[in-house]
């Protein structure tokens, strides 16, 4: 529970006695000492430039403290002026920490990390009254976050409402939106600290800001984390963070590329969805890293079932079905999680620093939306079942049934391969995609993630690219009800959505692997009939 000890459990005889020789290895080299000193030489010469100005997250739980009180003060302000709703713009590290925060807090955040129309259209649904929205983009140029900024700042507008007095910024020094932020006289700048990455930004402004201004206790995370920074910074054997590098590193080395990641009564709500980015952006690259697949339960397809090619990993108490286990509160489960990923990237020998192949996509995007002949136009399904359009890749007939379709793709997973499942979808009122990812796995036998799209490309994206090229991808696209103009720029929201889907399968395709996008031109009656067709491909 949220108050024990945090420690790393290696349950599994075999892969601790693998996992040994490295912990040893990595306490001679003084690793865990030499990284809290934030030493950039630790993963080569060639990582050794990014680095140097990537590695302050290690004192955050020190280097924080004066936000406390900003945010405190800010708070009773906008309280004192009857604004109690918060709605966060960001993307990747910008909402998935503050999410995991407010959730296992029990205090309301609308997030918002999305290009669908229809959730976007949800939280402006809301009472702007009472609203303040965070916009919170480490680069200043996100082009979701400044889509959901240009439509708040209308809407605000459209009620008689000062927008200016209801946009909070998180940016980092000098970007455009500090920039814009100064010009427009915003309620209030965060300037984060620029050398921490996005994905390693959880107790920063980014991680803090909106979460504390929605009611969570940030003090008392900073505590949790400056409560183990000792131990995380320790050569020594009862370092959790070596524990769980040596470990991944260990399985890894012998095969086992992904890591699953269950809830085993922790207390932390969401927990794998924040670390699904930080190690699938920090170790996918190069043909190698670590491929998190984020379940439900400790009983789901992939957990306890997990072949050769996976180690599951539990959140909370150890079960039977995994040989590792981690617990503690959750400021210092961020801060393990982060140290023991920056280790692994030593041993994996990568940079777990930079995403190289995270821009390719959102360039592939832009290029669609400045051709809005080809976006509209685009490929013809090869076939249609139903409510669902087919978009299959070569390899794959579309002569048969939906199901048939399917089985056909799913042939594609080369042996110890992945699916990704990737719905481009409103993540509430289409909540039901996410149950296809258990229903996937349990017929294919593959390793199986479930991502929300654009979402899942500040995230598992770069693995995708630039991880082990085994995986197999079925997007899920669909006709949104209603769309949303963004304001001062040429496309709408529902454009935007279909063109991020669009450029990332096609990058994914120039990458070699096998893309079956299924469009559901009417949502529900879709998801519906597409489940049908999962319960018809053999298990």
């Amino acid at each position: 529970m949220p108050g024990e000890e945090t420690k790393v459990t290696i349950t599994d005889g075999e892969l601790a006695a693998k996992s040994a020789p490295l912990v040893d290895k990595l306490i001679a080299d003084q690793v865990a000492g030499k990284l809290a000193a934030g030493d950039p030489t630790l993963w080569g010469p060639a990582a050794e430039s990014e680095a140097a100005i990537r590695l302050s997250w290690t004192a955050l739980h020190r280097s924080s403290r004066p936000l406390i009180g900003e945010i405190e003060a800010l708070r009773a302000e906008l309280h004192r002026e009857g604004i109690d709703r918060v709605v966060l713009a960001g993307m990747g590290g910008s909402s998935l920490a503050p999410e995991v925060i407010t959730r296992t807090e029990g205090v309301p955040l609308t997030v918002l990390d999305t290009t669908d129309p229809g959730q976007v259209a949800d939280a402006l649904a809301g009472d702007l009254n009472r609203t303040v929205i965070v916009v919170s983009s480490k680069s200043g140029g996100t082009v979701e976050t400044d889509s959901h900024r240009r439509i708040f700042a209308k809407a605000f507008a459209d009620a008689g409402i000062d927008a200016a007095s209801r946009i909070v910024v998180v940016t980092d020094p000098g970007s455009p939106l500090a920039e814009l932020a100064e010009a427009e006289g915003y309620r209030k700048v965060f300037l984060a600290d620029p050398h921490v990455g996005g994905r390693y930004s959880a107790l920063t402004a980014f991680g803090l800001v909106p979460a504390g201004l929605a009611g969570a206790d940030v003090a008392r995370l900073l505590d949790q984390a400056a409560g183990v920074a000792e131990k995380l910074a320790a050569d020594g054997a009862g370092n959790p963070a070596l524990t769980l590098a040596a470990a991944w590193g260990a399985a890894h080395a012998d095969g086992a590329e992904k890591v699953v990641l269950a809830d085993t009564g922790s207390g932390i709500t969401g927990f794998a969805d924040w670390a699904e980015q930080l190690i699938a952006e920090s170790t996918g690259k190069q043909g190698t890293g670590l491929l998190p697949v984020a379940v439900d339960s400790p009983g789901a397809p992939g957990f306890a079932d997990a072949g050769p090619d996976a180690t599951p990993v539990a959140i909370g108490p150890g079960t039977d079905a995994a040989p590792v286990a981690t617990a503690g509160p959750l400021g210092a489960q961020f801060l393990l999680w982060e140290f023991a990923t920056a280790i692994v990237g030593r041993l994996l020998e990568i940079n777990p620093f930079d995403q190289p192949d995270v821009e390719a996509a959102k360039q592939a995007a832009r290029d669609l939306l400045d051709d809005p002949a080809r976006l509209e136009g685009g490929a013809q399904p090869s076939a249609a079942d139903g409510p669902v359009e087919i978009f299959a890749p070569a390899g794959v007939s579309t002569d048969g049934t939906l199901a048939e379709v399917l089985r056909a793709f799913l042939a594609l997973a080369p042996e110890h391969g992945y699916l990704s499942v990737q719905a481009y979808l409103d993540r509430l009122d289409d909540a039901s995609a996410a149950l296809l990812r258990g229903e996937l796995a349990r017929r294919s036998g593959l390793q199986t993630t479930f991502g929300w799209g654009p979402r899942f490309l500040h995230s598992t994206g770069q693995y995708h690219k630039g991880g082990h090229q085994n995986g197999i991808f079925l997007q899920l696209t669909g006709a949104p009800e209603t769309d949303l103009e963004v304001p001062g720029r040429p496309y709408t929201l529902g454009k935007l959505q279909h063109a991020q889907a669009l450029g990332d399968g096609q990058v994914l395709t120039q990458h070699g692997r096998p893309v079956l996008r299924l469009h559901l031109t009417d949502r529900a009656a879709g998801l519906a009939h597409l489940m049908r067709a999962v319960e018809e491909v053999a298990e």
